[in-house]
C-alpha cells in the first residue's frame, strides 16, 4: 500500500499552504505535519511531501536532514532534546546530559527499551538565558541540573506521547507555535 497522508492531514496541508506565499516556504511546517502522522520521516514519507509539495526531493530531503528536530527513524513517545551548546555547555548541560542518559539508561542518540523515550543531544533550542535547557514534546524545561531530571523525567511522563514536534503543533496540528513554558526553580 502506498504511503498517503489521512483527509484530515491533507486539509491542513492545504490549509498550511495557503498561510505561504508557496510550497518551499510550506515545507516545513508540512514536515511537522508528517512526522506528526507517520511518527517518523521515512523515505517514502518525504517522497509523499515532495509529491505534494511539487518541490524536488532532493530539497524535501536536504530540509528533513539538516533539522535535528525532524527524525529519519522510529522514536520514543516522547523526545527529549539535551541543549549542550555554549551556553548549556557553560552552565552544566552535559552533566545534565550524562544524568539523563544514566537514568534512562541509554546514550544520546538512544531509545529507551521500553520505547517511552528517545534522547536526543541538541545543538540550540534558543534558551540560552535559562540555561541548561531541554525540551519535552513542547514543554521547555529550563535552568535544568542533574538534581532536577528526575522530577523533569516525571513531568514528562504525564505529557501527550507521539507529539514530535517541538517548535510546532500537538501531534495532528501543524503549524500552531507555543511560547517556552515558565520557568521551574
Amino acid at each position: 500500500m502506498a504511503t498517503a497522508f489521512s483527509p484530515q492531514a491533507e486539509q491542513k496541508i492545504q490549509d498550511i499552504c495557503r498561510r505561504y506565499p508557496n510550497t518551499q516556504a510550506a515545507c516545513l511546517p508540512v514536515l511537522h505535519l508528517a512526522q506528526d502522522e507517520f511518527g517518523f520521516l521515512s523515505d517514502d514519507v518525504l517522497d509523499l511531501v515532495a509529491t505534494r509539495l511539487s518541490l524536488p526531493k532532493s530539497h524535501v530531503f536536504g530540509v528533513a536532514t539538516f533539522y535535528t528536530m525532524y527524525h529519519r527513524q522510529p522514536v520514543g513517545k516522547r523526545v527529549l532534546m539535551m541543549c549542550t551548546n555554549v551556553s548549556c555547555m557553560l552552565r552544566g548541560g552535559y552533566e545534565t546530559l550524562h544524568k539523563l542518559e544514566q537514568t534512562l539508561g541509554v546514550k544520546a542518540g538512544g531509545t529507551t527499551a521500553d520505547g517511552e523515550f528517545t534522547l536526543i543531544e541538541e545543538e540550540c533550542l534558543a534558551a540560552c538565558a535559562d540555561a541548561p535547557a531541554m525540551i519535552c514534546g513542547r514543554r521547555y524545561f529550563l535552568n535544568l541540573t542533574p538534581d532536577k531530571v528526575d522530577e523533569a523525567l516525571a513531568e514528562c511522563r504525564k505529557l501527550p506521547a507521539h507529539s514530535h514536534s517541538p517548535h510546532g503543533a500537538p501531534h495532528g496540528a501543524a503549524g500552531a507555535t507555543s511560547a517556552p513554558a515558565q520557568k521551574k526553580h
